[in-house]
């Protein structure tokens, strides 16, 4: 990540915005400082499958710079179910630079799982690589707030800092399959782009 250790987990302890750099994900209303309530859009093809769930903060250690959150949510029409149990830990590279590292868990249950079960840990990499990518981007925003760019007022937490990176736009599953082949074939045939 383009930012030291301590601002990165700065950004990593807000959930909200953090939620914002996750591909289809928005958080739709704070219970409390550790319980959340979201949605996640996914686009396959002409039609998007929406989940609604519950997010929690299980776990902050800010000692070791490691969160632990919690997640299930079932898509609204009633016939698939997810559950997610992550852990993110930033350590320190140098004074302006660190790794975002982690594990999760996930689940699938019904209409979802059938359809996409098999490809699910690939899509799952290609998320990941998205979410990498706009949280450091969400870093730099930082950084260029921080150097003189306006910041949008935050009063729940009585500072400033910046707005989401981007807004949360639907994951678009036909471009993650797609990107997840791409991963396959190149890893099973070697295969290089020309």
């Amino acid at each position: 990540m383009p930012a030291s250790a301590e601002r990165s987990w700065g950004l990593l302890q807000d959930v909200e915005r953090v939620a914002a750099c996750m591909p289809g994900a928005v958080i739709t209303e704070r219970i409390d400082d550790r319980h959340y309530k979201g949605t996640v859009t996914v686009r396959l093809g002409p039609a998007n499958v929406s989940f609604r769930g519950e997010l929690m903060l299980a776990e902050i250690d800010p000692a070791s710079h490691t969160l632990h959150l919690t997640g299930k949510g079932t898509d609204t029409a009633g016939g698939s179910a997810a559950s997610l149990d992550l852990t993110a830990r930033v350590e320190a590279v140098d004074a302006t630079s660190s790794n975002l590292a982690g594990k999760s868990e996930a689940s699938l249950s019904g209409r979802v799982a059938t359809f996409g079960g098999r490809m699910a840990e690939a899509v799952a990499e290609q998320v990941l690589q998205q979410f990498a990518a706009n949280f450091a981007a969400a870093l730099q925003a930082d950084e260029r707030s921080s150097i003189g760019t306006p910041a949008t007022a935050d009063t729940s937490v009585g500072g400033e800092r910046p707005a989401p990176a981007r807004p949360a736009t639907p994951l678009n599953g036909l471009a993650l399959l797609w990107g997840a082949l791409r991963s396959w074939l190149r890893s099973t045939f070697g295969w290089r782009r020309a």
